[in-house]
């Protein structure tokens, strides 16, 4: 592979700073983790979105978290088709494998994938509907989000959309057989919340209520 080059220096200096003290002082966490295994209480599914830290959010440890990002925190409906889906293999490793007690979708504001989704829902981004496109495809998921606010007043459309991508995860979630099994036998909980990336606040969705309030 001659093409892989070593890391830049920045990377390399800030490994080196996180040995010598976030690592050292708590090596025996990490040696224990390496010894036992990993136990993580709870499954987080996020966006790629570089602004969006989950374990700084929830002030998360090593080992707390099994974490899976890819764009827009979307998650497909069970398929089996032979395909292969990171995004579901990860959640059936960590319920099946890992036994997660909770399942949280963090959406966030200001996502540049639900805006991609939007606007090729909308007509105006014809290269992500391109069939060489891997996120307009992986953003068709989103879609029938899309169908649900699309009669929104226009201003308020992807605001709603990102609430929607959250949503329709969960829905695909509940999907998946082992998924369903577990949160009906009480082995695991959904949840759902949306990040503000401007004022820090944190939304979670209330099923009762059918809405997301203020954490």
């Amino acid at each position: 592979m001659k093409e892989a080059r070593p890391l830049p220096h920045y990377l390399v200096q800030r490994y080196h700073g996180w040995k010598a003290t976030a690592f050292t002082e708590n090596k025996a966490w990490y040696k224990r983790l390496a010894q036992d295994g990993q136990r993580p209480r709870a499954m987080v599914i996020a966006c790629c979105d570089s602004r969006v830290h989950v374990t700084s959010i929830f002030g998360a440890e090593s080992g707390e978290f099994f974490i899976h990002r890819n764009i827009a925190n979307l998650v497909p409906a069970y398929k089996p088709d032979g395909e292969q889906h990171g995004t579901s293999a990860a959640v059936e490793y960590a319920v099946n494998a890992l036994k997660v007690a909770h399942l949280v979708v963090v959406g966030h504001t200001n996502c540049g994938g639900v805006a991609g989704c939007h606007a090729m829902c909308s007509g105006h981004a014809p290269e992500l509907e391109e069939k060489t496109s891997f996120v307009g495809h992986w953003l068709d998921i989103l879609r029938p989000g899309y169908e649900r606010v699309k009669d929104l007043p226009e201003a308020d459309q992807i605001h709603a959309l990102e609430k929607q991508a959250v949503l329709i995860s969960l829905e695909n979630l509940l999907t998946f057989p082992f998924i369903k099994a577990a949160v009906e036998a009480g082995d695991l909980s959904l949840h759902g919340v949306l990040h503000d990336i401007g004022d820090g606040g944190l939304l979670q969705y209330d099923p009762e209520l059918d809405h997301f309030e203020h954490v």
